[in-house]
């Protein structure tokens, strides 16, 4: 895994997971959200989330987001070759519990538009998300508190 990691990092290639049902359950500790971050990981759709560890991957800057209308990872046929970009991504398009797209393309050019609800959940989340993570979010706090 390390070597596939290593390749994206090269590349400086973001990487997106495309996950079943409670993604992050029985890995609760901070760390299995750190791990996914360093890895390179900055989103997750899933079709549900564990609580502490979504709450922990809001923390580490990763953005969680939600399959939609009964869709799970099976409904799109997904193979790995696809490659992912999310409409509105930026912090000015996300509101807590909002409606987004990831803007899926398969290798044969073929483009899909899948719905899914962003998992921020609060408006202090999405504050939190747009510092990068919890850590910059408390840096720039106390920063702007100093001057």
């Amino acid at each position: 895994m390390w070597e596939a990691i290593e390749i994206y990092m090269e590349r400086k290639q973001p990487l997106i997971i495309i996950a079943g049902a409670d993604y992050g359950q029985g890995s609760s500790r901070d760390w299995a959200a750190k791990g996914v971050r360093l890895a390179g990981v900055e989103v997750i759709i899933s079709e549900g989330f564990e609580r502490i560890h979504r709450t922990n991957l809001v923390g580490m800057g990763i953005l969680p987001l939600e399959f939609t209308n009964g869709d799970t990872r099976h409904s799109y046929n997904i193979d790995g070759s696809e490659t992912y970009d999310v409409e509105d991504s930026h912090v000015k398009g996300i509101s807590p519990g909002g409606a987004m797209t990831v803007i899926m393309t398969r290798r044969n050019g073929e483009i899909i538009n899948i719905p899914v609800k962003c998992r921020l959940d609060t408006a202090d989340e999405v504050s939190v998300y747009a510092a990068g993570g919890v850590l910059q979010k408390f840096a720039n706090d106390f920063l702007e508190s100093n001057s």
